[in-house]
């Protein structure tokens, strides 16, 4: 199947019982079982259930894996991730990367013995410079959150394999519509399915794709012993998310390449992040193993003022003021005081993170009415 196909039919059978078309939601959480150990390969819904199975196998379908984990949150997926390690381990990961993994590496794992290396990723070759023996695994974001920076997958996984390191690569921004880790290389890819995967804002959901049978065993034994799993009913929404996924992301990339271009040609904008443009220090990695750029934008203000951006964003009408990003509706965000705030400021600004600095998630409205909304707010 090509790959729109894919988001509709992927892994996906009728129903065994009737016939059904979607999957079935199965409020339960336990089976009939005809003698102990007697059942149709269900249990106990923490250790599976049949609508959560149909979204995982949904999961791999999309990224061309063998095996999807789907868990309560992006950040229990990572949590699960963070588990195959040991005390004493080490992980190399983007300086500028989602404000709640930051948070999760440095104030829970950091604390049993993990040593985190954050480093800039802009140049893969950087890498080596920070492996030893203790280390295990390379994280990767790409696009990066909020700085839109680009990472090669392929040359970091290049470098994992010569190390026999496990490289994950959290997909979130770009979705499989655009960027499919495992072909370039990578051992994990992580969602937050909470965003463009469900795509309407109405559910909180992490996934995991894996094609190592070894590997998605240890996943499923955390995934069931730590119990961090979603709900039938939130499965049943992200399913019905994903069938749309592929013509929602086609007008997310047209409305963002729109607003990136009326940003950068704006006399009171600064710096405009979005890796399409041409003078994007790592464009032609994003070309190669991007199928287009995606609907997320961040810029700067002249002068970088704190309180020119809140009046931005607080004046903003059809952009909603809101944590999160991915959905149908436009929203717009300002990292320093929301999604990256747990990030000391010495370090946010390091990456970029600076005071002015705004990031919207383009949805799929029309254009015209996004490019009118932010002309009247920016003034």
């Amino acid at each position: 199947m090509k790959f729109n196909t894919k988001t509709i039919h992927g892994g996906q059978e009728h129903d065994a019982a009737y016939g059904s078309v979607m999957p079935p939601i199965y409020q339960t959480t336990t089976y009939a079982q005809t003698s102990p150990g007697n059942h149709k390969g269900y249990e106990y819904s923490r250790t599976h259930n049949p609508t959560r199975h149909a979204l995982e196998q949904s999961f791999a379908s999309l990224e061309n894996g063998n095996f999807g984990l789907a868990f309560g949150s992006g950040l229990a997926a990572i949590d699960a991730v963070l588990k195959l390690l040991n005390p004493g381990d080490e992980v190399i990961s983007t300086n500028d990367l989602y404000g709640g993994t930051y948070r999760l590496f440095t104030k829970i794992y950091e604390d049993f013995g993990i040593k985190f290396h954050f480093i800039g990723m802009n140049n893969a070759n950087n890498i080596e410079d920070f492996i030893t023996e203790k280390t295990k695994l390379i994280w990767v974001e790409t696009p990066t959150n909020p700085m839109m920076n680009i990472i090669d997958i392929k040359a970091v996984s290049t470098i994992s394999k010569k190390y026999n390191l496990l490289l994950a690569v959290d997909n979130t921004f770009a979705t499989p519509y655009l960027q499919q880790p495992l072909d370039l290389g990578a051992d994990i890819v992580m969602h937050s399915a909470t965003k463009y995967l469900g795509g309407h804002s109405d559910v909180v959901m992490g996934a995991l794709v894996v094609r190592d049978k070894e590997l998605a065993n240890k996943l499923y034994f955390i995934q069931n012993a730590s119990g961090a799993i979603c709900g039938p009913q939130d499965a049943f929404l992200v399913l019905r998310g994903i069938k749309t996924l592929h013509v929602r992301m086609q007008r997310h990339c047209e409305n963002g390449k729109a607003v990136a271009e009326f940003l950068k040609s704006h006399p009171k904008i600064e710096d405009v992040y979005w890796p399409g443009f041409e003078d994007h220090s790592n464009h032609e990695i994003a070309k190669s193993q991007m199928s287009d750029f995606g609907g997320m934008v961040s810029f700067t203000t002249k002068g970088n003022n704190y309180e020119e951006a809140i009046k931005i964003v607080e004046n903003l009408k059809i952009f909603t003021l809101a944590e999160s990003l991915g959905g149908v509706e436009s929203l717009a965000g300002h990292p320093a005081s929301m999604t990256h705030a747990s990030i000391p400021k010495e370090e946010r600004q390091k990456t970029g993170i600076v005071d002015s600095l705004i990031r919207l998630s383009v949805g799929i409205e029309d254009k015209e009415d996004l490019i009118a909304d932010l002309k009247q707010a920016i003034g």
